[in-house]
């Protein structure tokens, strides 16, 4: 039997795309925007008709409800998405000067520890 793939890897095999279009699977933040999506579709249209008992009113605020939670949460994990890459890259960027001024006269903490112990 072949090992499952890690979490963050992508599958081998055809992939499931919602809708013929929509990677649900390899694109970040669109299986959960769509989950929640069609959670906030159920409740908006659900509790739509037991206010008003008016059904199609209600299926078009369930349509409505679907539109605006997927684009919000979508919205707000792409968000925190392209933030936390920025951080990767940032931390990389300090880890490889790091690694490539260690022990060297650039080395920032060699001069803090040069200058601390010839001033006391």
């Amino acid at each position: 039997m072949a090992a499952e793939p890690e979490p963050g890897e992508p599958r081998r095999g055809k992939p499931f795309k919602l809708l013929g279009v929509l990677d649900v699977e390899n694109i970040p933040c669109a299986r959960d925007s769509v989950l929640y999506g069609s959670l906030g579709s159920v409740v908006a249209g659900l509790g739509h008709f037991l206010l008003t008992s008016r059904i199609r009113r209600s299926c078009d605020v369930g349509v409505g409800g679907f539109i605006l939670v997927t684009l919000g949460c979508w919205f707000h994990c792409r968000y925190n998405y392209a933030k936390l890459r920025i951080q990767e890259r940032i931390a990389r960027e300090g880890i490889k000067n790091k690694i490539l001024y260690e022990s060297t006269h650039l080395d920032p903490e060699r001069k803090q520890t040069n200058g601390n112990s010839s001033s006391n």
